[in-house]
């Protein structure tokens, strides 16, 4: 384990229900609170998809409104109004295409956001520049030196920030993380996590419009320099092209990554491999559908990726999860339920059948955990200047699949080493004119 994680306080605050804030208790600057009976006034941007999860979960939480739905497409504004309602809220929100409406609003404490990723770092800033709150989807960020911005915007403008791998808020994971940072399976060293699924073609999109009367693409593009509008680009495929996503392994690879790499207890590799293409079909996507990414730490721990986003042929007969493997035994975390293993493969735990073994502050959700964090000041499950961590293995993995090479890296910052080209063409990017990023 790295020197910025004690491993003892790593267990102390997993048993407080605060996964992953072994590594976050000392960081600097705690947020001024606000009333436990103050409401909290949010604004939900991207509300097509994920975002309504994030439009009816802020709804049902009490004493929390959700007061605008900000989102480029009219019919998807309609739908966040739909989730805001079944979140059980009466009062209809604004809603807004140009969500910087809700930044000008004093009343707003808080922004929740599920966009295309080349948006949730530029539109996370500028929110904790609004001074407010930011609950931004995984992954954070669209490249490295974005995730060192956002990370450096909560720190100066000392703002609760929570990414959205939500399974840090999940009961049995809590559980699991503290079972291994106990030593349940003695010293870990290695973590496999994979990823299978059935997706289709995405074929070839029509270049050039007609864009749908209800989106303002220009918005859509917002800080990405500007393309021809492209059928696929909206609202799904964007994240199959480099422009705008991140593949499979910034899409699902963060949930496992996350959690194999706190089980392990690291933070940043020193080498990082992959290997794969676009196999399966013959159509416009970029990202690879198959691939295997190999990570490898200062202190003699390894982790894996295996995606396989168009083929349903997982491992342990599960389509997705992760095994963390140490000298004792291994655990096999699927979903929201463990089971530990002995060296000899027999089962010695089941999360199915066992008590609960920490305080799960009552079954808190990750959006009330941020939430609580806004009222009472405390440090998020998710907390910005560590999720990022785990958001960095996703492109660095990707980096190295760009540029068809291995990458040697800063054990201390992830940063590549010695790879002019990698850093040069994947570390940051270019911006459309007047949506550069500053901190």
């Amino acid at each position: 384990m790295t020197n910025s994680m004690d491993r003892r306080k790593f267990i102390k605050m997993t048993s407080a229900a605060s996964v992953g804030l072994g590594m976050l208790a000392s960081a600097p600057g705690v947020v001024k609170s606000a009333s436990p009976n103050s409401r909290i006034n949010v604004a939900v941007m991207g509300t097509n998809s994920r975002g309504r999860s994030h439009a009816r979960g802020f709804a049902e939480l009490p004493n929390v409104e959700v007061t605008y739905i900000c989102d480029v497409d009219e019919l998807a504004i309609e739908k966040g109004f739909e989730a805001v309602r079944d979140g059980g809220q009466t009062e209809q929100p604004k809603g807004v295409q140009d969500f910087r409406r809700a930044l000008e609003d004093d009343s707003v404490d808080a922004i929740a956001m599920a966009l295309p990723i080349h948006w949730h770092a530029p539109a996370s800033i500028m929110a904790l520049q609004a001074g407010k709150h930011v609950y931004v989807e995984k992954p954070c960020s669209h490249n490295p030196r974005e995730g060192e911005l956002l990370v450096a915007a909560a720190k100066k403008y000392n703002r609760v920030v929570q990414m959205g791998n939500q399974r840090r808020s999940w009961g049995n994971v809590i559980d699991a993380l503290h079972l291994l940072n106990e030593g349940i399976i003695g010293r870990t060293y290695y973590a496999r996590c994979w990823y299978a699924t059935g997706r289709g073609p995405i074929g070839f999109g029509k270049v050039g419009g007609p864009v749908p009367s209800t989106v303002d693409y220009e918005l859509w593009q917002g800080p990405a320099p500007r393309l021809p509008f492209n059928e696929n680009y909206v609202h799904y495929s964007w994240h199959w092209f480099w422009h705008w996503g991140g593949g499979e392994l910034a899409n699902n690879g963060i949930h496992f990554l996350d959690l194999g790499r706190l089980g392990l207890g690291v933070d940043y590799p020193v080498r990082v491999s992959s290997s794969g293409g676009r196999y399966h079909y013959q159509d416009e996507q970029e990202t690879p559908d198959t691939q295997i990414v190999t990570y490898d730490f200062a202190d003699g721990k390894s982790m894996t990726w295996e995606a396989l986003s168009c083929n349903r042929g997982g491992i342990n007969g599960s389509a997705t999860g992760l095994t963390i493997h140490g000298d004792n035994g291994h655990m096999f975390i699927n979903g929201n339920h463990y089971v530990v293993y002995d060296n000899d493969n027999e089962e010695i735990r089941n999360s199915d059948t066992a008590s609960p073994v920490t305080d799960q502050d009552g079954g808190v959700n990750h959006f009330g955990d941020f939430v609580n964090a806004i009222r009472n000041g405390s440090r998020p499950r998710s907390e910005i200047s560590d999720a990022n961590k785990s958001v960095h293995l996703c492109h660095l993995g990707n980096i190295s699949h760009r540029v068809q090479r291995l990458l040697h890296c800063d054990s201390h910052n992830g940063r590549i080493i010695g790879d002019r080209e990698a850093m040069k063409k994947y570390w940051s990017r270019e911006y459309e004119p007047g949506w550069e990023i500053s901190v």
